[in-house]
């Protein structure tokens, strides 16, 4: 009960790449590059468990973002000539690869990191990949024609791209597959009419637990500007959740902690494992762990015990490590004190 997982990405070792960005360089190259990628890989899976975390994962240390990283594998992208792109509604520029062809997989994707984390733990296994909405909103459309009809083309089409690794990491011993979807917390209204339907096309066929993750960002300044735009609440799940309530996806992920986020939404997931987030990536400060059970008390009041599972807001790939460290902490200590709370029907 109230078992603990995080959102994703983990903050990546200074001798790995560049610290504190979304798009970080890597400090290697090759052969030397790929060790650094498994070394720092096994690192956050030994962290994770020391620290008592439930559920873990590969921390996405062996991408260099979480949409880009799984994009590098797929043919008919154009990563040599990038170009700069407002994503997210235009929320921030970012330098995206063009789609330029038909699009297929190159061959495997993740299973370098799959099967290591899976060698080298017991525990529940967490492997994350983009949703097909989210890729389409970070990259340039120059070979679907640009226009409503051709991005959601574009997504069925990496849809089933991403079905193909989700079904490759599950037979690989991977436990939960979550898609990362904040593109659904922008586009309300396309991520209802067919963003859901995408969803489940690439996890159609999935026997383990299918989960998304959708959030208000990580926690860098073009976001948390955006944020302080959306007034004293925050209804955007409201438009999204009905549709994946009836959806066959296993979990939805959300924001609650800190956030302006009406929980009683959480009542729009009936029938589904909720991961509340009880950690704030947009912010250094350690949440304590009565704030942890606090956010999980809170959680209780509009989803069954059992299906509640403490998480992070977002991942914490530009937070420094030893403060992902200390909040990951907190959030076992948090749901520890929660099990002793309510981890008993009255």
């Amino acid at each position: 009960m109230f078992e603990t997982t995080t959102a994703g990405s983990l903050p990546k070792p200074d001798w790995l790449a560049e610290t504190g960005k979304l798009w970080p360089l890597w400090r290697a190259e090759g052969a030397a590059l790929d060790a650094a990628k498994s070394d720092a890989t096994l690192l956050w899976l030994k962290v994770q468990e020391d620290l008592g975390l439930d559920i873990v994962g590969d921390g996405e240390q062996a991408r260099q973002h979480f949409v880009h990283g799984f994009l590098v594998q797929v043919e008919g992208i154009d990563f040599e000539h990038k170009v700069k792109m407002g994503i997210r509604d235009n929320r921030y520029e970012a330098m995206v690869p063009q789609v330029v062809g038909e699009l297929r997989l190159k061959g495997r994707v993740h299973a370098m990191e799959a099967r290591l984390a899976r060698a080298h733990t017991r525990r529940r296994l967490k492997f994350t990949l983009p949703g097909p909405m989210t890729i389409v909103d970070t990259v340039a459309d120059r070979h679907y024609g640009g226009d409503r009809e051709g991005r959601i083309r574009m997504a069925f089409a990496f849809a089933e791209l991403l079905n193909q690794e989700a079904r490759a990491l599950e037979a690989d011993g991977v436990d939960i597959i979550q898609f990362d979807e904040p593109a659904f917390n922008v586009y309300m209204k396309d991520a209802a009419e067919w963003g859901v339907a995408a969803l489940e096309r690439a996890a159609q066929g999935l026997a383990c637990t299918t989960a998304v993750h959708i959030c208000y960002g990580y926690g860098i300044t073009a976001n948390v500007d955006w944020k302080r735009t959306l007034g004293q609440e925050w209804r955007q799940y409201e438009q999204v959740f009905p549709a994946l309530a009836k959806s066959s996806i296993d979990q939805v992920s959300l924001e609650c902690i800190h956030s302006h986020v009406p929980p009683d939404l959480m009542r729009l997931l009936d029938g589904k494992d909720v991961m509340v987030g009880a950690i704030d990536v947009a912010s250094d400060a350690i949440e304590t762990p009565e704030e942890v059970a606090s956010t999980i008390g809170t959680a209780l009041q509009f989803v069954a015990r059992e299906r509640i599972f403490p998480c992070t807001n977002c991942g914490m790939a530009p937070m420094r490590r030893e403060v992902a460290e200390r909040k990951l902490a907190a959030l076992v200590e948090g749901a520890r004190l929660a099990r002793e709370r309510w981890g008993q029907a009255a």
